[in-house]
C-alpha cells in the first residue's frame, strides 16, 4: 500500500548524480540537479515536488548541513521524501535521519553522473521513488538494485557498491 500523501518530496544535496565535468578545470563538480529531467524522460505520473537544499560532494557536507536537512526533512508535510545523496557519507546522513519516525525516507545517489551514458544514477532513481512510495516509515539507502535500512549498509569502495552491514 501507498503512503498516505500521494506527493513525494525529492531533496537534493548534490552528490555524482548531479556531477558534471568541465573540462576546463579537468574536474567534476556538482551543477544544476537532473532529477526532473530523469523524471520526466521516465513519464513518472505521480506528484512531486523537488526542493533544493545543497549542491555540494557528499565528503564536504558537515554536520551543520546534515542537521540542516534534518530540519527541511522534519519540516516537510509529505510522508514519502526521498533525497539524491552522494554516495560517500550517504550512512552518515541516514543515522542523522533515523530519529524522524513518521516518514518513509529514501536516499539515493549514483557512482557515475546521471549526464553520463552509462550511469546507475536513472535505476537507483527508480529504485527510490518506489520504494518511498512503498516502504513502512524509516530510513533506507537505495543502491545496486538492493534496498537496504539505513543503518544496515556501508559503501564497499572495492566493489563500487553497497552492502549490506549487519553490525
Amino acid at each position: 500500500m501507498p503512503t498516505e500523501s500521494l506527493e513525494i518530496a525529492i531533496v537534493t544535496t548534490g552528490g555524482t548524480i548531479d556531477k558534471t565535468y568541465f573540462d576546463a578545470l579537468s574536474t567534476y563538480q556538482v551543477g544544476e540537479t537532473v532529477v526532473e529531467h530523469m523524471l520526466k524522460v521516465a513519464r513518472v505520473t505521480r506528484p512531486y515536488k523537488i526542493i533544493e537544499a545543497f549542491r555540494k560532494d557528499s565528503l564536504e557536507l558537515t554536520d551543520a548541513d546534515r542537521y540542516a536537512l534534518y530540519k527541511i526533512v522534519s519540516a516537510l508535510d509529505n510522508k514519502s521524501v526521498l533525497i539524491t545523496h552522494g554516495t560517500d557519507t550517504m550512512t552518515e546522513t541516514a543515522k542523522i535521519l533515523a530519529s524522524i519516525q513518521s516518514k518513509t525516507i529514501v536516499l539515493v545517489g549514483a557512482l557515475s553522473p546521471a549526464r553520463f551514458a552509462e550511469s546507475d544514477a536513472e535505476f537507483n532513481l527508480g529504485m527510490a521513488f518506489a520504494t518511498a512510495q512503498f516502504a513502512s516509515p524509516g530510513v533506507y539507502i537505495t543502491m545496486n538494485g538492493n534496498v537496504f535500512a539505513g543503518d544496515k549498509v556501508r559503501k564497499d569502495r572495492g566493489s563500487g557498491s553497497f552492502v549490506a552491514d549487519p553490525s
